[in-house]
């Protein structure tokens, strides 16, 4: 293919300040339409990005090589199905599915026809979680022995929308939304999970899912990793705090990568991706530390990976089949918390 063209479905939050600045950024990539039935943000597909607004998915199919689908959590299965069918290979934001089964389905159908499925797992190119990741590779830790991680925000009063005020039906509640990063993001370090442990909690009013989670995973190697994802947190804690056997790693704050895409940046931008100096983490013991330079974020690698995938036939930026993984976790994580109890996966 010299130009893929690229289908959007949705222009939300992800379809607009994640996929959609992303694919522009991408040499090879070409996004020719959105679906969006907003004439504002219509109007902004147009003037922004040069796209045609349609209002149904299945008006982007004849017009695209690729459908990226970044719509609400519930329709994710059946818009992949129906853009497999229709023989598209697809992006999917995550949750890929509600249940590991749901995702199993697609991924087999996916390979039937021959077609790439990928999962928008971008914290993977987060600059902190690839600082993490080098220093695990590089054994700079020793013997990695608990890995924690939060995602904690100070939101008091809930924003609405169906991933907040949105029940089971619409997979809201932050275990499917950000819990599906901190999962995949220790099973990507640390491999496979035997226990599960889950404390979910909805403590603002007008909440119909959880906004203040803990998610304990044990890892068939022995590592320990101690998730946080909570919307009350009025001090949150260290973006990672990883303990080993040689030496500990801590780091607060978040990626600016979001940030930056946020205020209409771009990939190309002077500066993009990179973390002030004051907003590095602490490597060493007590008494004996320093701070370290957090690696560059890379969202981009994740469409680069995409075009390459489509056009040399090499793997997908993240396997399917890891997002089948997250999901088994997140399904173990739910019996957990409903049954107060430890649940084995092995």
């Amino acid at each position: 293919m010299d130009e893929i063209r690229v289908g959007l479905v949705g222009y939300g939050t992800a379809g607009a300040f994640f996929h959609a600045p992303l694919i522009q950024a991408t040499p090879g990539l070409k996004l020719v339409g959105v679906v969006t039935r907003d004439p504002d943000r219509a109007a902004e597909v147009r003037d922004k990005h040069g796209a045609q607004a349609v209002a149904e998915a299945e008006e982007l199919f004849p017009l695209s090589d690729l459908i990226v689908v970044a719509s609400p959590n519930r329709t994710h299965v059946p818009l992949t199905r129906a853009a497999l069918s229709a023989g598209l290979p697809v992006v999917v934001d995550k949750p890929l599915a509600a249940t590991a089964a749901q995702a199993e389905e697609l991924v087999r159908l996916a390979r039937s026809r021959d077609l790439m499925l990928t999962v928008f797992n971008n914290r993977r190119w987060d600059g902190d979680y690839l600082t993490v990741k080098r220093l695990v590779a590089e054994g700079t830790l020793g013997e990695v022995r608990r890995f924690e991680s939060r995602f904690e925000r100070w939101r008091p009063v809930h924003k609405g929308g169906r991933r907040e005020t949105g029940g089971p039906d619409e997979l809201a509640g932050l275990l499917y939304d950000l819990g599906s990063h901190l999962i995949d993001q220790a099973l990507w370090l640390f491999g496979p999970v035997r226990e599960v442990y889950c404390e979910m909690d909805t403590r603002r009013e007008g909440v119909a899912s959880d906004d203040d989670t803990f998610v304990a995973l044990t890892h068939a190697g022995g590592t320990r990793s101690h998730l946080w994802m909570s919307a009350v947190a009025g001090q949150p804690g260290p973006r990672f705090r990883v303990i080993g056997s040689a030496a500990a790693y801590v780091k607060h704050g978040l990626d600016v990568q979001e940030e930056q895409l946020r205020a209409g940046h771009t990939p190309g931008s002077p500066g993009f991706a990179q973390e002030p100096d004051e907003r590095r983490g602490t490597l060493g013991t007590e008494g004996d530390s320093r701070t370290l330079p957090t690696e560059p974020g890379a969202y981009l690698d994740f469409y680069t990976g995409v075009t390459a995938a489509l056009r040399e036939g090499t793997p997908p930026p993240v396997d399917p089949e890891e997002a089948v993984a997250t999901l088994t976790v997140i399904e173990a994580a739910h019996l957990s918390a409903l049954e107060s109890r430890v649940v084995h996966l092995t």
